[in-house]
């Protein structure tokens, strides 16, 4: 069976970390670039970084730069994010998604054909 499955998510205090992971079933991803995307209740779903599969090249939305880090460990066949300084305002459902590239033209929310189940990330005291 081919799928994505986001872990990682949970409840955490404004400022606290969270690393979420991507792993791949069924399928490598090494040879394509990976996106992570969130959707907060009542917002449109937005991306929030992307790794090419080689690694080198990497996107953050302005709302994350910094404070999240995308990265990817090709043995694991996984990808991670990293979350730091979490705010309420980064409080949603977080999906992963692979683009049918190297490089992440493609890994944007309309280019995505289907989706896993997410995982969700609550940032509250």
């Amino acid at each position: 069976q081919l799928q994505l499955v986001e872990s990682g998510g949970g409840l955490v205090q404004p400022g606290g970390s969270l690393r979420l992971a991507c792993a791949a079933s069924g399928f490598t991803l090494a040879n394509r670039a990976v996106g992570w995307f969130r959707q907060a209740p009542g917002k449109e779903r937005e991306r929030v970084a992307c790794i090419s599969s080689g690694g080198l090249f990497t996107y953050y939305a302005d709302s994350v730069k910094v404070r999240f880090t995308i990265s990817r460990d090709h043995d694991k066949n996984t990808v991670y994010l990293q979350m730091n300084s979490l705010t309420p305002e980064d409080t949603a459902v977080y999906y992963c998604a692979r683009g049918q590239y190297p490089s992440c033209e493609d890994v944007v929310v309309q280019q995505i054909a289907s989706w896993g189940q997410g995982t969700q990330v609550t940032v509250s005291s």
